[in-house]
């Protein structure tokens, strides 16, 4: 089944509250979704944020982003008024989002929205939130008391707390409960109406016959409440100081390596528990996405781990990850596993069997194709059981990598693409028509291509520490030409999604045999099914 969809980040949304939210704006994407004749709507990671406001690097690999609650939602509810909102200070210009602005002033909102929730105490809603605790409580106790220490501790990465709470000593710890008790309910709280207002826009997707897909990244954040809460899940010495961290070995990009400076997962471990700590992780992120794609899935095949202290990646091993085991298992824990594997980077023959294994799609990305026909990214290379991207979130938008390429790979590109447009503009729509052209099950395009945007635009740099994870879109910016223009495109190549009839009698959906009349059930879906 060929389908179709858009890159487009939850921060990247327009708001009138410095990022974008699960608002009236983020409806209005998923009609214009529904209108462009798109089935995926791919968003980043949606765990909260720490330092160097990166997705990739959540203090949780289970929490929700609370800058993602919306403002309105809650005035609606009546825990805030519209002065208050719109009287909160969250940065001047609303195509970039001020994180300081929001770490000084959002909190402060919301606030004052749990201190109403707790007086309002509406019985039906108590008894929602108590379900909310009891569903997540495997994650979400430790996760707030991690927060609230956190805060009391100026910041400071769980490292470096005292003693007694960093080795988390039981007496400690219940203490610790006790005098931060309003705060902890406080984040517990934020967890609870970041689930009711993703799951609500959710659903309103789902209807639409949009689907989900999010990112999980394979590691998680040394100073996490994971890292913290779960130490056995990592390889970490009796003083809980980590053995090995994260890396990339030195290479023709760095003489040095990269050192990233992640937790390594202790896999021993992990499979002697039954993978348990990854099943439960896996099963939280479906209830935020309806596929997941992971990145770094070189990381189940091997990965790199730098003795913990060193300053550099030059002195690190290569090791073997947990391959099909790990899938294996987790195909017999969870029924239905829809998965995006991130295979961008080295593909070794182990990397590529590994793929082949499991069933996953791997990932295209066009422009790292456009400098040679034997690039296994180009077109005349895709199979159908993948994804074809123009970019990604660590591209620059296409706009700025035309303007930005030699003179000899952008002849290739137009005569790969067969394009004779000396506009820039028109020649990046049709490098988007050469993705829809692929034979890949699923396109997905970044929302900044279709708008030509250029490196204003761009979400992330990597290597740069500091001015990621910005661009915002422009309040009623989309236009319905633009909606028609896409959705023409998606006609054109057939990746118009099948509508879900639902079976009243048995409540059950099924997916109508689209145009072409090929069959629902066949093999070649938008994503594997194991």
């Amino acid at each position: 089944m060929r389908e179709s969809g858009i890159l487009f980040p939850i921060f990247s949304l327009p708001s009138r509250y410095g990022i974008g939210s699960f608002s009236k704006e983020a409806y209005d994407f998923v009609d214009f979704l529904e209108r462009s004749g798109q089935g995926f709507w791919q968003i980043l990671p949606v765990g909260p944020t720490g330092f160097g406001d990166s997705p990739y690097q959540p203090f949780s690999a289970f929490a929700g982003n609370p800058y993602f609650i919306s403002p309105d939602a809650l005035i609606e509810e009546g825990l805030l008024t519209r002065e208050e909102a719109d009287s909160a200070y969250f940065g001047s210009d609303e195509e970039m989002v001020d994180y300081g602005a929001l770490y000084e002033n959002r909190y402060t909102l919301l606030e004052k929205a749990f201190k109403r929730f707790v007086d309002k105490n509406d019985e039906k809603e108590m008894k929602a939130y108590k379900a909310f605790l009891d569903r997540e409580a495997y994650w979400i106790k430790d996760y707030a008391l991690f927060t609230a220490l956190k805060k009391a501790n100026n910041g400071a990465s769980w490292l470096d707390w005292d003693e007694d709470l960093k080795m988390r000593d039981k007496k400690a710890l219940f203490d610790k409960e006790v005098e931060l008790s309003d705060y902890i309910e406080f984040v517990c709280y934020m967890q609870y109406e970041f689930d009711k207002q993703w799951n609500k826009l959710r659903a309103y997707a789902n209807k639409k016959n949009v689907k989900i897909i999010g990112d999980l990244p394979f590691y998680v954040s040394l100073d996490s409440a994971d890292a913290w809460s779960h130490p056995e899940t990592f390889k970490m010495d009796k003083d809980l100081k980590p053995e090995v961290v994260a890396g990339c070995p030195p290479d023709a990009f760095s003489a040095t390596g990269q050192l990233w400076g992640n937790p390594i997962y202790d896999w021993d471990g992990i499979e002697k528990d039954g993978y348990d700590w990854w099943v439960r992780r896996m099963k939280r992120n479906y209830e935020f996405y309806d596929v997941i794609r992971i990145d770094h899935f070189h990381g189940f095949c091997d990965y790199y781990e730098v003795p913990y202290g060193n300053e550099t990646a030059e002195k690190g091993t290569l090791r073997k990850g947990p391959g099909m085991k790990f899938f294996n298992a987790l195909k017999k824990k969870l029924e239905d596993i829809k998965i995006i594997a991130e295979d961008l980077g080295n593909n070794t023959p182990e990397n590529e069997k590994l793929l082949a294994d499991t069933g996953f799609p791997g990932m295209k990305v066009l422009q790292f194709g456009f400098t040679s026909w034997e690039s296994c990214y180009v077109n005349h290379r895709h199979i159908n059981n993948c994804v074809v991207y123009t970019g990604t979130h660590d591209n620059t938008p296409t706009r700025a990598w035309v303007e930005e390429i030699s003179d000899g790979e952008r002849d290739f590109t137009r005569r790969y693409v067969n394009s004779i447009n000396t506009d820039y503009g028109q020649l990046v729509w049709d490098i988007i028509r050469e993705a829809y052209r692929s034979v890949a099950n699923l396109c997905i395009i970044p929302l900044q291509d279709y708008l030509c945007k250029g490196r204003e635009a761009r979400l992330n740099t990597p290597g740069k520490a500091d001015g990621n994870w910005q661009w915002r879109l422009k309040p009623n910016f989309l236009s319905e030409d633009l909606a028609r223009s896409i959705r023409e495109l998606t006609e054109v190549y057939s990746r118009i999604p099948k509508p879900v009839i639902k079976d009243e009698e048995s409540g059950s959906s099924a997916e109508t045999e689209d145009a072409s009349g090929s069959d629902p059930g066949s093999k070649d879906t938008e994503v594997d099914e194991k």
